[in-house]
């Protein structure tokens, strides 16, 4: 059978301002559902809350908006898989190989808070199954908890979008809290490239983590090359 790949993706438009939009940064998608779809995979949609992915406006402008983008933002099929997102309570661990949590702002503020998101988290990893995520969505992964009660990311080596990042985005007002310093209170290993907005992805046994956009693919392939 053709692996299964559980993609995360926000539900969230906007920073706790309104008027400041936010969402899934769309290429962080695009780039390993790609390299997954090369590979043979089935690939399947989840949410927080089910229903509706808002697209970040910045990714959808030079230089972010690249070829695999624009074609799934061109395609209405495509597209129509982003208003149709799955719930996590419907989705069965056990019938996927890997999940992969998107980034974007938006998963700040709904990732880490989904129960069901932790339960299929925890279930997989303990299985032995792939836990990855790239940029904002190891969000995601910060209060997953295993069945020992201790957090799944502690002692582990991982790594997400910077602090350093976010300041030099120009959203260090807007975020919600600082993830790289939440992540190494839980215990985290965590590592940042020399350079920001560099390819970086670290893979630690079955978890497998990518910095930032740039980091997309090369993050989905290690995640492949486990598969």
């Amino acid at each position: 059978m053709a692996p299964r790949v559980l993609h995360v993706v926000t539900n969230v438009g906007h920073y706790d301002d309104p008027s400041h939009p936010t969402g899934l940064w769309l290429s962080e998608l695009t780039h390993a559902w790609q390299v997954f779809a090369e590979r043979g995979c089935e690939q399947v949609l989840v949410s927080p809350s089910g229903g509706p992915s808002p697209l970040e406006p910045r990714s959808l402008k030079f230089p972010n908006y690249d070829k695999t983008a624009k074609a799934w933002h061109g395609d209405p099929a495509r597209m129509a898989l982003l208003e149709t997102t799955a719930e996590p309570g419907a989705i069965d661990a056990a019938e996927f190989d890997a999940i992969y949590y998107t980034g974007g702002h938006g998963v700040m503020f709904d990732f880490r808070h989904s129960a069901d998101l932790q339960r299929i988290t925890r279930e997989m990893f303990e299985r032995g199954a792939i836990v990855s995520s790239v940029c904002h969505g190891y969000c995601g992964l910060l209060d997953v908890t295993l069945s020992d009660g201790s957090y799944l990311v502690a002692g582990r080596r991982l790594t997400g979008f910077s602090w350093r990042e976010e300041v030099l985005a120009r959203v260090d007002k807007l975020v919600p809290y600082n993830v790289e310093a939440e992540m190494k209170a839980r215990g985290a290993r965590y590592e940042k490239a020399l350079l920001p907005f560099v390819s970086n992805a670290v893979v630690d046994g079955n978890l497998v983590t990518g910095q930032n956009p740039g980091s997309a693919k090369e993050t989905a392939e290690r995640v492949a090359a486990l598969l």
